[in-house]
């Protein structure tokens, strides 16, 4: 067979051409903006910290890789018409076998399937060639940008698209907590904040870097409750059970308050030796108390409180919330304590929830106004429902 047809005046460099753009266009943005955290994460488990992974270096190199490999593939192929996209798949493929990184990789890296879904694929597209190639004899007619050999060649291309999105790692949780990891690491505590800020999907490794990066920013008594709760206090800081990090040092977290522990024990514990010992910083007390307030511990919360912030009404709001929700379930209350604002706000509080005799309306009605307080937290969170 001939396959030496080509077409007069270059009616194949329009495909070629948009293939070449939609392909690197879609490599660069899917590695820069979705897969740039999960990456650094990938780069510095598999290079055991000696390397570090950069956003735009990395999605330009990997993108250029990539297209050579293509290049490869057209050499060999010679598929230049209605299926010259089909160059563009072993890149393609190689694309979606990096983005699916496992979401434990940090305790064990995995291929999963690839290690048989690659040959297979591959094979796959020889036999798609080989068929490619027999058309491409007999193949006629002009590749303007609205003929049916672009628009073919842009149907494969939207389609390996997809495919690379649908395989790649999406899960929400593992994305937070690598982008979050890579502000901290980076010093850039309100940024982190920010990372998921408006989901409610979490876990104990990522409520635990919020609560670093809120102590960081000074907010911690202000803004706790705004985020998901996912354990208690022992998820605060990083002994690996629940919670850990990957590519931020748990050093750096343990150095910020004081020291580090020279073995497993519990965050209420921890916090308290660095007192007793005298080497606890100024967060100390903010982690303390933020622990008694998830735990559901008012009382010693209410015991603790005065050694470390005057009664005022200067306090944080969730301290604020805490102590008006205690002096109304204790009948001798340890401390007195007065606000009128939050006296005001807890009674429009009991008022809503008499009008809602349902439990599930109630707790949606008080939601709607109240998620992210002290008082919804301690009285509506199922799975850190302390009632005492």
């Amino acid at each position: 067979m001939n396959f030496n047809h080509p077409d007069k005046g270059g009616s194949t460099i329009v495909v070629k051409t948009m293939c070449a753009f939609v392909f690197i266009a879609f490599s660069i943005l899917w590695l820069y903006t979705f897969q740039s955290d999960v990456l650094a994460v990938a780069q510095h488990v598999l290079s055991e910290g000696h390397t570090r992974y950069d956003r735009l270096v990395g999605a330009l190199l990997i993108t250029a890789v990539l297209y050579m490999l293509q290049l490869l593939a057209y050499y060999f192929t010679r598929l230049r018409k209605m299926f010259h996209a089909l160059t563009y798949l072993p890149s393609m493929l190689v694309l979606a076998l990096i983005s699916d990184i496992n979401s434990d990789i940090d305790r064990h890296f995995s291929l999963g399937a690839w290690w048989w879904v690659v040959p297979v694929v591959l094979l796959f597209w020889v036999a798609l060639v080989i068929v490619a190639r027999q058309i491409q004899t007999y193949e006629r007619g002009a590749g303007n940008f609205f003929s049916r050999r672009m628009w073919v060649n842009m149907l494969v291309m939207a389609t390996m698209i997809v495919c690379v999105a649908a395989v790649g790692n999406t899960n929400a949780v593992f994305h937070f907590r690598a982008h979050a990891e890579v502000k901290l690491r980076d010093g850039l505590y309100k940024e982190a904040l920010a990372v998921g800020n408006r989901s409610q999907e979490s876990d104990a490794s990522l409520m635990m870097l919020r609560i670093y990066a809120l102590s960081r920013s000074g907010r911690l008594g202000e803004h706790l409750f705004n985020y998901p709760i996912v354990g208690g206090s022992d998820a605060m800081l990083p002994f690996g059970n629940p919670s850990r990090t990957v590519l931020f040092p748990a050093d750096s977290i343990f150095r910020y308050l004081g020291a580090i522990p020279k073995g497993q024990m519990t965050t209420r514990s921890y916090l308290s030796l660095l007192e007793n010992k005298g080497k606890a910083s100024p967060a100390v007390g903010d982690y303390m108390l933020a622990a008694c307030l998830i735990d559901g511990d008012l009382d010693t919360f209410v015991r603790l409180l005065p050694k470390y912030y005057e009664l005022d009404g200067n306090l944080p709001r969730h301290y604020r919330e805490a102590l008006t929700l205690y002096t109304h379930q204790r009948a001798t209350p340890a401390v007195t304590w007065h606000d009128n604002v939050m006296e005001e706000d807890y009674a429009d509080l009991q008022k809503l929830e008499a009008t809602c005799p349902d439990a599930t309306e109630r707790k949606v009605r008080v939601a709607e106004k109240y998620e992210g307080s002290y008082w919804y937290y301690f009285e509506y969170v199922k799975a850190m429902k302390f009632k005492e």
